[in-house]
């Protein structure tokens, strides 16, 4: 208990102190946002805040864990991811070398033995052993979980923010089933790992809030999204009922869903599924009148309620987690085609406050 107590304060420590620093190498190695049409920031940023979160979530576990297989796995995949990043910051990489380098880093993580090996079936006591399937699916998971969260990272805080919310509760979900059923050394890591992710994550957005100073970066949101993606599959990979195998899914269920929209809009609009567009949640919110900070703040209190969502789920019988699922998925629906999140909203523009109030704003 005291090591975990020290590598969580040691993790929020180190973002605090690393960030600013990361944040003056970006300037001289050239790491730069420059803003343009499709972009709501009008100056120049600095982007490898993701540097940051990875120097201090990987020195505090170093520093006070056991490295076991899976976590080496975990560690070892995010220095692939980070450094596919930092290029991307830099230099750009073209969309398909980036999906190489990510598949690349999720080869390894199942490399080192982490993967999802079994779904249970949701018409039977049963469940499914997924043999060799078992290495697409982990990788299509880690894939898309890295995507999501890199696709949603365009206001101030709002991949930092979901990414540690998500850990959060992926900690509490595990802590919950794990004393029910008794756990594994994997669950047990991943509940500290959780933890001490959230903890870097949330010394960093310190500097990434409203109005930011340091981006994430390509490097970060996708090893926040990377990152959560393998955690869950610690947690949960082992797991023997229907609704362990969809509490992931509902814990991270805004990305998901953005990314889900997102590829459905350009396949209609037939535009190339990489091509970046305004359209996005955040957009939306921002189309129907809500400032930077409140449209962040609206998308952190939807992950609370998905996250609490998820810890329900697994305190109630299966029938009644079913019908719970049916009703929240209805009301998202209801909500997202409201604001014009499913399509139905047209185009979304967005008009940038001014230099002057973008300065007086940070004074």
């Amino acid at each position: 208990m005291h090591m975990q107590v020290t590598a969580i304060l040691l993790a929020f420590g180190l973002a605090l102190l690393v960030t600013p620093l990361v944040r003056k190498w970006a300037f001289k190695c050239g790491a730069l946002d420059r803003p343009d049409q499709r972009k709501v920031h009008e100056e120049i940023m600095p982007r490898l805040g993701g540097l940051a979160v990875f120097i201090s979530f990987v020195t505090a576990v170093l520093l006070t864990r056991d490295i076991s297989l899976q976590v080496a796995g975990l560690l070892v995949g995010g220095s692939i991811i980070i450094l596919l990043g930092f290029i991307d910051d830099t230099r750009g990489v073209s969309p398909w070398l980036k999906l190489a380098g990510q598949i690349v880093a999720a080869g390894v993580v199942i490399c080192f033995g982490l993967r999802i090996e079994i779904l249970t079936n949701p018409f039977s006591e049963g469940w499914i052993n997924l043999g060799l399937l078992s290495v697409p699916i982990t990788v299509l998971w880690i894939i898309s979980v890295t995507n999501a969260v890199n696709l949603i990272d365009g206001l101030d805080g709002l991949a930092g923010g979901t990414s540690c919310i998500a850990s959060l509760t992926l900690a509490a979900v595990v802590t919950i089933e794990t004393t029910v059923s008794g756990g594994s050394p994997g669950q047990g890591d991943a509940v500290f790992l959780a933890i001490v992710l959230a903890a870097a994550v949330f010394g960093f957005l310190r500097y990434n809030f409203y109005p930011a100073r340091i981006f994430l970066g390509d490097s970060g949101s996708m090893y926040l999204g990377f990152s959560v993606a393998v955690l869950a599959v610690m947690g949960f990979a082992k797991s023997a009922t229907f609704i362990s195998v969809i509490i992931p899914v509902v814990i991270l269920g805004i990305p998901l869903l953005d990314t889900t929209f997102a590829i459905v809009r350009r396949y209609y609009s037939h535009k190339p599924i990489f091509q970046p567009d305004k359209e996005h949640l955040h957009h939306c919110l921002l189309q129907i009148g809500l400032s930077h900070r409140q449209a962040v703040l609206s998308i952190y209190g939807v992950n609370i309620v998905l996250g609490l969502s998820a810890i329900a789920l697994t305190l109630i019988t299966p029938k009644q987690a079913a019908l719970f699922l049916v009703i929240l998925s209805t009301v998202i629906l209801v909500v997202a085609n409201k604001i014009g999140f499913t399509g139905g909203g047209g185009q979304v523009t967005y008009i940038p406050r001014t230099s002057k109030q973008q300065r007086s704003s940070r004074m």
